[in-house]
């Protein structure tokens, strides 16, 4: 006996022309955005919630989601940031004890379009073929031709400046596990007394809850600034260290987030993670590319050049720093990624700069990679 409610109708058109058929699980929507696939078998709450996410229609590879809910305690930022959620089978009936909420009305609160009954395993194959492209999904335009050109017509990744979209637009301190706007900005702004922390200025250029509160664990006092704030205010705070988070869209189209951290090289330890260290390359002199269909899941081995070590790592990413571009500018390579040899980490020779491609902080994945937090503690300690 079939249980599941009768669902509309829905339709994603890839831009080459290829269309996948599906079910909505949510109410009518349409949307526009770049395909992508997550091999993550849980932690499909963190994925809907990352801002790197964002203008992305994200398809989950594991085939059933939804089963364990959705609860207030594991997301990663405010809202939810996918334009889409693309499965073979959604789960209508969750069974966790920590769920508070179906997965189905979470996305219709932020009026994001869940999708089931896609050959998510064909459309997996055929991005990892062709590589991640815009698409279209509709439950309110099933033309076929339509929903392609509407693909064609969409946005480019490629040149997209998406921080704006995800930052925060005002300071905020970092207090137990939440982010807390100042009362009164930055003017008269003194950082709180805390016997043997250590002050961090966080740039949010869309960052991860659990990148806080991984500093925060560790004693971090942290000021979280808009991903536009300049190197002025920055030093206008002096903090023992500046660090730069992920964020969506290309890193050469956010110049102004370049020129602020390379003002900053030198002043102080830096600490890049994702579009963080795409934009610390970029400031050191590097260039950026667009891989083909990028690296997102919580499987991805790493080996760390400096130890030895391979660590499996959760990653989240659609583009790459040229290690070539980096060459004779005083720039080691630390971290390669074992499924392509792709950049994943660097450091500099001679200051307290370093960051990594990878989410150290997991959220979802696992915590091999957990210790670069601890390698930016002992930088500020030195310093």
């Amino acid at each position: 006996m079939n249980l599941k409610p009768q669902r509309k109708k829905a339709m994603l058109a890839l831009e080459d022309g290829i269309v996948f058929k599906g079910r909505s699980f949510t109410d009518d929507y349409e949307t526009v955005g770049e395909v992508v696939f997550n091999t993550a078998m849980s932690g499909y709450q963190e994925i809907l919630t990352d801002p790197s996410y964002c203008g992305q229609l994200v398809t989950m590879t594991y085939p059933l989601i939804g089963n364990y809910g959705i609860n207030e305690e594991d997301i990663e930022s405010e809202r939810v940031q996918v334009r889409a959620l693309l499965v073979k089978e959604y789960q209508d009936y969750p069974s966790n004890w920590r769920s508070q909420k179906g997965l189905a009305d979470y996305l219709r609160e932020y009026g994001v379009p869940g999708v089931e009954g896609l050959d998510t395993r064909a459309l997996t194959r055929h991005i990892r073929r062709a590589g991640a492209m815009k698409g279209a999904l509709s439950t309110l335009d099933l033309d076929r031709d339509s929903l392609v050109e509407k693909a064609r017509n969409g946005p480019d990744m490629t040149g997209s400046d998406l921080v704006g979209e995800v930052t925060c637009h005002e300071p905020m301190l970092w207090e137990q596990g939440k982010p807390l706007p100042l009362e009164d900005g930055l003017e008269g702004f003194r950082w709180p007394e805390r016997p043997g922390g250590w002050r961090v200025v966080a740039m949010d250029y869309g960052i991860k809850y659990n990148i806080l509160r991984s500093l925060e664990r560790r004693g971090c006092t942290i000021l979280v600034l808009p991903g536009n704030a300049d190197s002025a205010m920055i030093d206008k705070v002096d903090p023992d260290g500046l660090f730069l988070s992920n964020g969506p869209g290309d890193p050469s189209a956010v110049t102004y987030a370049v020129d602020t951290v390379r003002a900053q090289i030198g002043k102080r330890p830096v600490f890049g993670i994702c579009l963080g260290h795409q934009l610390l390359g970029l400031a050191l002199g590097g260039k950026t590319f667009k891989l083909k269909f990028g690296h997102r899941g919580a499987n991805q081995p790493v080996k760390d050049l400096t130890t030895g070590r391979v660590e499996i790592t959760s990653q989240n990413h659609g583009f790459c720093v040229d290690l070539e571009s980096l060459k004779g500018a005083d720039i080691d390579l630390t971290h390669l990624n074992l499924n392509d040899r792709t950049l994943e980490g660097i450091s500099h020779r001679k200051l307290p700069v370093f960051s990594v491609q990878y989410h150290p902080e997991a959220s979802p994945g696992p915590h091999d990679a957990s210790y670069l937090f601890d390698r930016f503690i002992e930088l500020m300690k030195r310093q």
